[in-house]
């Protein structure tokens, strides 16, 4: 089995890890070149960024060929997955991937503009992340086929998201909402987290406008020096359950 991941803070190298099989990151493929793979079964596994694919996974299944008579999918989001699902749905079928199997699962959201990261933290426990993913696992073992699917009214929210989505995964310049304070003492782990090499470390960060949006130079910063605007509180995410080693080898 090999699950394709991208992640920014850990939660989807977790949920790789935890369903097992061989773990490639996307980024790293992406800079490699690599797209044709073979195995009984492949997965992909990646956060919902507002409310869609992120930009980085749908450029890697626009590129990937696949070889499989099981592909699934697992999408972790924190509070509303949004359109995530029928977008997923539209890029495999414009890229010939069938999928089989296609679930969600609840973690922490770590979106710094909309949450306080230190409230959210606190909600871990009740988000019930282990049951969750035990059975995600067990559905895979099994090749279950499923396609989560939504109620009515969410998918009219799904149909909102969706337009409003496309608009962001535009702005590649997201990252001018940063800015670095003093405390920052150059030590490059956020040039070294970067999914797509978009910041270069002299005495301070400096953004290409190649952003990804998915905030790891914040949430890593030893520091906690670089700021976002309109950020809710100071607090910070990283999954407890991987390592910063671990989230480097997977995106630098």
């Amino acid at each position: 089995m090999k699950i394709f991941y991208f992640t920014g803070t850990g939660n989807n190298l977790y949920v790789a890890k935890r369903i097992g099989g061989e773990s490639y990151s996307i980024p790293k493929l992406m800079k490699l070149g690599q797209f044709e793979f073979e195995d009984e079964k492949i997965g992909i596994v990646f956060p919902s960024y507002y409310g869609g694919v992120p930009k980085i996974v749908e450029e890697f299944l626009n590129k990937i060929k696949l070889k499989s008579k099981y592909i699934f999918a697992v999408v972790s989001f924190g509070s509303f997955s949004g359109a995530v699902i029928p977008e997923l749905l539209e890029i495999g079928k414009r890229n010939q991937i069938q999928f089989s199997y296609i679930n969600e699962i609840l973690m922490v959201d770590n979106y710094l503009p909309v949450f306080d990261m230190a409230k959210e933290i606190k909600k871990e426990p009740k988000k019930k992340i282990e049951e969750s993913l035990a059975q995600i696992i067990n559905d895979i073992k099994v090749k279950k086929v499923y396609i989560k699917r939504h109620s009515a009214v969410i998918k009219c929210i799904e149909a909102i998201l969706k337009n409003f989505h496309s608009k962001t995964k535009a702005n590649a310049q997201y990252d001018k909402n940063f800015y670095v304070e003093d405390t920052c003492n150059s030590c490059k782990v956020c040039e070294k987290v970067c999914p797509v090499n978009n910041i270069n470390v002299d005495t301070k960060p400096v953004y290409k406008g190649n952003c990804e949006q998915c905030l790891a130079c914040i949430n890593h910063c030893p520091q906690n020096a670089i700021r976002l605007k309109q950020e809710k509180s100071r607090a910070r995410f990283i999954n407890q359950n991987v390592k910063l080693k671990e989230i480097i080898e997977a995106n630098n």
